[in-house]
């Protein structure tokens, strides 16, 4: 069934537990997700980013997650993630998107605040929830370019920031980056626990991909109740492809190898379900 996030959110919050977030880029993709998410009667968050979103439109997307979602008790949740402007995140609110985020991070503080405080306040009305974010996620991935400013959460701007926005959820920058990492990041979770002292919405941990899962789960432990995962999908899914073509590479029948690519990436969702804790929280 097709629901909001903050539910989710607030539950996984009180339980001590994390949603998986993952990125979906076409039908294999959702329905290796959603085939995870019903083997482990867990909650999911299927999202995808403005660069998916220009490839084929916010509506096929929302399409087959509706299609997926229809197919199982378990809430399944349909994300804009890392929104770029008020304009796009009115798109995916009006086309029907259960869950909004509004990445002003690379604004200055009083911007982000004014452009997430104005996404909240045109979703609130309709009962979506809206996931913003304050400090900098590093690395490349798609059209989404970290910067080389200080990429860390100012614990009481943090604070100020909630207030003045209204936002439901907030990502944050302890350390980690977009895309593939050059070698093992470095989390700075002393950061993390000072934020969850001043912040009572849910806390939301970007660029998961590569990070080792003893991590995530500190994170989870300090207060991040979303974790967001995209690069190593894709990985997981090339992979299958890569490695079913070699094997057989006269197969012209793209559901052949498309399948292998399916399962590489619902073996990988089933992993990152269980660091997350979110296995039978459906």
């Amino acid at each position: 069934m097709l629901v909001t996030s903050k539910e989710l959110l607030l539950k996984a919050q009180e339980g001590g537990y994390a949603v998986g977030a993952f990125n979906v880029e076409n039908m294999e993709m959702v329905q290796a997700v959603l085939a995870a998410a019903k083997e482990f009667n867990s909650p999911v968050i299927m999202q995808t980013t403005p660069s998916t979103v220009k490839y084929a439109g916010l509506d096929y997307y929302l399409a087959n997650v509706e299609a997926a979602a229809k197919r199982t008790k378990v809430p399944v949740v349909m994300h804009l993630d890392h929104g770029n402007s008020f304009e796009l995140a009115m798109q995916a609110y009006r086309t029907g998107y259960t869950s909004i985020m509004i990445d002003g991070s690379h604004e200055s503080f009083e911007d982000n605040i004014a452009v997430s405080k104005a996404v909240a306040d045109a979703c609130h009305p309709g009962k979506v929830p809206v996931e913003a974010e304050l400090g900098k996620v590093g690395g490349k991935e798609d059209d989404l370019d970290g910067g080389d400013d200080n990429p860390y959460t100012d614990p009481q701007e943090a604070k100020e920031f909630v207030e003045r926005t209204g936002v439901d959820s907030l990502a944050v920058g302890i350390g980690t980056a977009h895309g593939v990492y050059k070698g093992e990041p470095k989390l700075q979770f002393d950061i993390l626990s000072q934020i969850r002292e001043v912040v009572d919405i849910p806390l939301v941990l970007h660029g998961t991909s590569g990070v080792p899962d003893e991590a995530v789960e500190e994170c989870i432990k300090r207060g991040i109740c979303k974790v967001n995962y995209a690069t190593d999908l894709r990985i997981a899914f090339t992979n299958g492809l890569n490695k079913y073509l070699a094997e057989n590479p006269d197969t012209i029948d793209p559901k052949k190898y498309s399948a292998v690519g399916r399962e590489e990436v619902k073996r990988y969702v089933m992993s990152k379900m269980k660091v997350c804790g979110s296995v039978g929280k459906a």
